[in-house]
């Protein structure tokens, strides 16, 4: 299969819709609340990205997998379970393996069960595509949330704290800006990447 037949998959498409056409948090608006709360440093923004992408893929795997036996009207219970079920299992392996990170976004971690980009893919797509087009969703969605809080990150360690990755970079003179470090200097970043990224988008469909 050449690269230009893969680009006229369904699979392909759903990878770039989830990645940047209908990214989450800039095209959507979803997901902002933890963007905003753990984005203050690098190594939080990767955990928390790993941790949504991983439930994200396997909610797709089991949501899509059982799509024609879940009824109806139970359906959204089905996802809180599902979800809830792999939260718990991120939330282990960070107090097991990383317990500082672990301490550092607790309690967003339990909040990923309410995050509206899992919910919403799981009613939106999941439920009615098969796993290979959902699974290639599901990725698609994670990386650009990760790749969002990481880049967010990079700015407000670097602005506020001096440091990427606990590692000091910036000159020794240098004083930190206190406001990135803060939920403005968050509201601040978000905001500017939001805007450069419609505008992008803007251009690209003209």
């Amino acid at each position: 299969m050449t690269i230009k037949d893969l680009k006229k998959t369904e699979s392909f498409n759903a990878f770039m819709n989830g990645l940047w056409r209908d990214h989450p948090i800039f095209s959507l608006i979803l997901g902002i609340c933890s963007a905003l709360a753990v984005s203050n440093r690098v190594e939080n923004a990767l955990a928390m990205g790993a941790g949504v992408t991983f439930v994200l893929l396997a909610t797709a795997l089991i949501i899509s997998s059982l799509r024609n036996l879940v009824p109806m009207r139970v359906r959204i219970i089905t996802y809180m379970i599902t979800i809830a079920s792999f939260v718990i299992i991120v939330d282990k392996f960070l107090k097991a393996y990383f317990p500082t990170i672990s301490e550092s976004i607790g309690p967003y971690v339990g909040l990923i069960i309410t995050n509206c980009i899992i919910m919403g893919r799981a009613e939106a797509f999941y439920i009615q595509n098969k796993l290979g087009k959902s699974v290639m969703d599901a990725l698609g969605n994670g990386l650009g949330y990760t790749f969002t809080l990481t880049v967010i990150a990079v700015v407000r360690e670097l602005l506020g704290f001096g440091t990427i990755l606990g590692f000091t970079v910036m000159p020794e003179g240098f004083t930190p800006w206190v406001v990135m470090a803060m939920a403005p200097g968050a509201f601040f970043v978000l905001a500017l990447f939001i805007w450069i990224s419609r505008t992008i988008t803007g251009m690209e469909s003209k």
